[in-house]
């Protein structure tokens, strides 16, 4: 990064005594108070048992999910303080709030090498408010959490594509630092923008073609095939002249998947064959059946076994691969067969692998597949994504800019 400083830099420079504010990125899958994929939790210890272990009062922040800018129980970060703090061998103290007089009251009473947790910054509404002078307000609050000798830490680098007040404004009142995980991410991003081993394959899934159709148009030029499968497969199929059933369907971009298909000169694969039901649950009556017969009333909702093979056999050949979103409705048993073996086939090639973040990387846990199979599993989805698209990332940019 240049111009970056590191946390090698700011380590070096001594932290014994400090605080050191590190914006995590904490968003985890929770079932109740239950946490269903703690991956991103794991990613973060690294950087905080560093900054512990060299004697600095570390103080975390993060959001979880979607709060509407106030208090919500079911979003609370308490899950994630005491799993935080099992990983850590160590108690973490959870503030009551994101940077009022409870997080200053938890603040002063942590000990060289401790560590606290705000309380979800998105139960603030300046987090991610438009208005620059909030999110300063915001910023400048946090940024006295750890007083004038503080540092900042940029870690959560599935957020660094936000121009948000923990993430972006806040790096502008102290000295930043870019951390170790954000620092690997970027480096395993730029290769697969740079020189990589050919053939280079792209699996796409999700729900909506919309939600991916820069970083499609951005890799286009650069991909020797791109896999499509998930929800939006059938808007592709419906550009393709077939009948998708009841599947999902964005018809205002059935026109832009056909010019997409017309201008790849053959590197877009499609399903040739999906698993459909007529509803989505555990227990649903499943077939398989070709893309030119889906029934009326039935929903596409995985991938089917031909077309695995059919992926697998182009993953196999790859010298280098990136996967983002899954192939199916994986979270349900009878629509997992094809995240599982797109990802099984990833796995098992000698390509260098990327796993683009959010649900590819819960995918790899939750259906048990070797974490260890893939070069990388990123922490960021959404900023995996941006970067891919060659788009500016603020929370980095700042990074750059120097302290």
């Amino acid at each position: 990064m240049a111009g970056a400083q590191t946390l090698d830099d700011l380590i070096s420079a001594g932290v014994s005594g400090r605080r050191v504010l590190v914006r995590a990125d904490l968003n985890v899958p929770l079932d109740g108070d239950v946490i269903t994929d703690d991956g991103r939790v794991r990613a973060s210890v690294p950087t905080l048992r560093r900054l512990a272990d060299a004697g600095a009062k570390v103080v975390v922040a993060s959001h979880l999910g979607r709060p509407k800018g106030e208090p919500e129980p079911k979003y609370s970060l308490r899950p994630v303080a005491r799993r935080l703090g099992e990983l850590l061998g160590a108690d973490v103290a959870l503030a009551g709030d994101v940077a009022g007089e409870q997080a200053r009251d938890c603040v002063a009473g942590l000990a060289d090498g401790g560590v606290a947790l705000l309380e979800n910054v998105r139960f603030d509404p300046r987090e991610t408010s438009k208005d620059d002078a909030e999110r300063a307000a915001l910023a400048g609050e946090l940024a006295g959490l750890v007083g004038s000798d503080g540092a900042f830490v940029s870690d959560g680098f599935g957020v660094v594509h936000r121009k948000q007040a923990s993430v972006y404004d806040v790096a502008k009142l102290l000295p930043r630092y870019a951390g170790g995980l954000v620092l690997t991410e970027l480096e395993v991003l730029r290769r697969l923008t740079g020189d990589m081993p050919r053939p280079y394959a792209v699996a796409l899934g999700g729900s909506k073609v919309s939600d991916k159709l820069a970083v499609i148009e951005a890799l286009l030029p650069q991909v020797d095939a791109l896999l499509v499968g998930g929800g939006m497969c059938f808007t592709f199929l419906a550009a393709r002249g077939y009948g998708v059933g009841d599947s999902l369907l964005e018809k205002d971009m059935v026109d832009v998947c056909e010019r997409l298909l017309d201008d790849a000169g053959g590197k877009i694969q499609l399903p040739v064959d999906v698993v459909v039901a007529k509803e989505l649950s555990e227990d649903a009556r499943t077939q398989t059946v070709a893309v030119d017969g889906i029934p009326d009333e039935w929903k596409g909702l995985d991938i089917g076994p031909s077309t695995v093979q059919r992926f697998a056999a182009t993953l196999a050949g790859a010298g280098t691969v990136f996967w983002n979103g899954p192939m199916g409705v994986f979270e349900f048993a009878p629509f997992a067969d094809g995240t599982r073996g797109v990802a099984r086939a990833i796995a098992d090639s000698d390509s260098f692998s990327v796993v683009g973040g959010g649900d590819s990387a819960a995918a790899v846990r939750i259906l048990g597949l070797p974490e260890d199979g893939f070069t990388h599993i990123s922490t960021g989805g959404g900023a995996s994504l941006e970067f891919l698209e060659g788009k500016d990332l603020p929370g980095v940019t700042v990074l750059e800019e120097g302290s």
